[in-house]
């Protein structure tokens, strides 16, 4: 008898569990629908993503696909500045219904909140100014570059780089783009955000994409367990791949195409 009152109780608990999550996987959603807001969390020092514009108002991709994602649920939009270490604490603490701020996915990550369908690329590449003829790696022959000592950059070009190639290694980011911007080197090995700040501190210089080194895209980051939230999501992202507005999107803040964006 005693064990049949266990197991019913057990039972119980299994089936009042079952229902806290149902109502929690759907709980955000309904939340903001009822709100009619929804409150996104964005960087505001990452340029092209996210950064501050001229009016003092944040700009960029992510704040474009958040602008993207209110105005297909018919709510309006609180922007919330977060910055890499606060972004996961701030949706597990529901001060942000979804993150939208170059978010990147692993298996730590997944472990602790959900991610929609990828939405842009996130990548190190080779630029250099309009004017460089750079097709293949092997036209980095003869040619300086710059690159950070010991960066994920500096290691990936050591694989592709033919022998010939003036690797000129510095110390910080900050310095390589420096040097770069100067003229000291004719290309660049470095991530698309030191380029979108290269590019809004020099807007006349005429630096573009030439060859990718690595590309890690960038997923909206939602809730654990808000299953409701996440496919309505992935549904206007969905959408916005299969009318162009992400490769629209993507050319005119990072100028490259989304490539093969992942599920």
């Amino acid at each position: 008898m005693l064990s049949k009152r266990h197991f019913l109780f057990a039972l119980s608990l299994s089936l009042a569990t079952a229902a806290m999550g149902s109502a929690h996987a759907q709980s955000g959603l309904d939340d903001i629908m009822k709100a009619k807001l929804v409150k996104v969390g964005i960087p505001t020092d990452y340029p092209p993503y996210g950064f501050v514009g001229p009016d003092l108002k944040p700009m960029g991709l992510d704040i474009d696909i958040a602008n993207l994602i209110a105005e297909k649920m018919g709510v309006k939009m609180e922007l919330v500045p977060v910055v890499s270490a606060n972004r996961i604490p701030y949706l597990q603490t529901k001060k942000v219904d979804l993150v939208v701020s170059t978010l990147g996915r692993n298996e730590e990550r997944m472990k602790v909140i959900d991610f929609s369908v990828a939405y842009a690329p996130f990548y190190q590449g080779v630029f250099a100014m309009k004017s460089t003829a750079i097709k293949s790696f092997d036209d980095l022959a003869g040619k300086s570059v710059a690159v950070t000592r010991g960066a994920m950059e500096d290691e990936m070009l050591a694989k592709v780089a033919p022998p010939t190639t003036d690797v000129k290694r510095f110390e910080d980011q900050a310095a390589t783009t420096a040097a770069f911007a100067a003229g000291q080197t004719q290309v660049i090995a470095t991530s698309v955000s030191n380029i979108g700040v290269l590019s809004q501190r020099n807007p006349s210089l005429p630096v573009e994409y030439k060859l990718l080194l690595r590309d890690s895209p960038c997923f909206v980051g939602i809730l654990k367990g808000d299953d409701a939230l996440r496919t309505k999501v992935n549904d206007i992202l969905l959408a916005a791949k299969a009318d162009g507005t992400l490769e629209k999107l993507s050319q005119k803040w990072l100028k490259r195409s989304t490539g093969d964006l992942p599920l």
